[in-house]
């Protein structure tokens, strides 16, 4: 239940053109207001339809502070639902993932379909003649659907559908199951978790910083012989990219098109390794689409507020507090991709693993950067990088991949969603 605050929170004041103030990331009743209008009132990723294929499975999930189950129904329908007893409040699944003809509730045995729907009260004598079993259900999410796989969902109404929320960002996800020459893809490898002592925006924002690679992630640069390091250091023919709406990325696409290498993403791998993917996704899409699929490669972008496509990682986060966040990773398979897959899988265990290159000092840079913030001066954090040198591509803005182009519009789609009056909202 959200209670009025009795001031207003001016966030034209806190949300500037080329900056933002601290309190965003500190404030417990900002907080509080972000799970409100961006995860209780807003589209948010929940999972993919291939971690529930077949009726009865299940997954339990967090959307802002409400535990949520996402299942496949008997119809075949993907449902999400509160995972809470209409009785007395009980979570009624603990468990990660599973599969169940009906699910029970712990604490007095109150039995629920799969879509939420309750079926059974035990000792039902004990209730009267106006007991209405239709309106003491696992309240469902108000809009569900699903995008090549990827499952959305809305608590309340957000006031849109999902195709207007993502907008053009579509093709960010086509990008990814297109390289399926099935058309599919499967997130079966299981989820690693990260914790981070640092606010959720913090995660995002890096996410899409071409800024940091070479401080942050000097290491890796020295360490290995990546193709990542010669876009960077030659010319930084990458560019990041405002898709509209909080979706943002890093093309580094453009630069491998450029270069006109096939798999030049997938760690330089000569096409001859990969026969069999090549065969199938030439059969699929023809020789011009698939072998530009095998230039471009996938996409590194966030789309707004909590999934991040990291090239061969699919990646999101849920909110614990105003200082703490969880991660979550998955390696991005292929349906009928077994020689794209195992190397995958690998590339992950090197990207995001507990002694990868990246993540250990992403989520270190994360932390201090939320215990900076606790020196209260100054207390703006400055956006503007790049400001001047924004240009018009294909009716989207774009720049240079240093620049904080998708800080910029991260923020101003944030602004309006946390500008939203839900007086009278469901």
């Amino acid at each position: 239940m959200r209670i009025e605050q009795a001031v207003p929170i001016d966030y034209d004041h806190l949300i500037q053109a080329d900056r933002v103030h601290s309190a965003l990331y500190t404030d417990p009743v900002i907080f509080d207001e972000e799970m409100e209008k961006i995860f209780h009132h807003g589209w948010v990723f929940v999972g993919h339809d291939s971690e529930i294929p077949s009726a009865g499975d299940y997954v339990t999930r967090q959307i802002g502070y409400q535990p949520v189950i996402m299942t496949r129904g008997k119809d075949g329908a993907v449902h999400v639902v509160r995972n809470r007893c209409a009785h007395r409040g009980n979570k009624v699944c603990a468990r990660d993932k599973g599969n169940e003809k009906v699910f029970a509730c712990p604490y007095h045995g109150w039995v629920f379909d799969l879509d939420g729907r309750l079926l059974d009260t035990p000792q039902a004598d004990g209730y009267g003649p106006g007991f209405d079993k239709s309106t003491l259900g696992m309240a469902p999410a108000a809009q569900v659907e699903v995008y090549r796989g990827f499952v959305f969902a809305s608590l309340n109404h957000s006031g849109m559908t999902l195709a207007e929320h993502l907008g053009r960002a579509t093709e960010l996800l086509d990008r990814c199951a297109d390289l399926s020459p099935e058309g599919e893809l499967k997130l079966t490898a299981g989820w690693l978790k990260h914790k981070f002592k640092a606010n959720w925006k913090m995660l995002p924002e890096n996410d899409c910083d071409g800024y940091h690679v070479e401080f942050t992630h000097s290491s890796f640069m020295v360490a290995t012989d990546s193709q990542a390091i010669d876009l960077i250091q030659g010319g930084g023919e990458p560019v990041v990219r405002d898709w509209g709406n909080g979706h943002i990325e890093i093309d580094f696409g453009v630069a491998y098109r450029k270069r006109g290498t096939p798999f030049e993403w997938f760690g330089r791998v000569p096409a001859s390794k990969l026969p069999n993917y090549v065969k199938a996704m030439v059969d699929r899409y023809g020789e011009d689409k698939a072998n530009a699929l095998f230039c471009g490669g996938p996409p590194h972008a966030i789309i707004f507020p909590n999934l991040f496509l990291g090239e061969l990682n699919v990646v999101f986060y849920y909110p614990v507090s105003a200082s703490e966040c969880v991660q979550l990773y998955t390696p991005m398979l292929l349906k009928g991709a077994p020689e794209v897959n195992k190397r995958a899988i690998h590339q992950t265990e090197g990207a995001v693993g507990p002694g990868s290159f990246l993540i250990p000092e992403d989520v270190i840079i994360a932390e201090r950067n939320q215990a900076g913030l606790a020196a209260q001066q100054p207390e703006w954090l400055d956006l503007s990088r790049g400001a001047h040198r924004e240009y018009q591509q294909d009716g989207l803005t774009v720049s240079h991949m240093s620049d904080e182009t998708v800080n910029r519009a991260f923020y101003r789609r944030y602004k309006q969603a946390m500008q939203r009056d839900l007086r009278g909202a469901a």
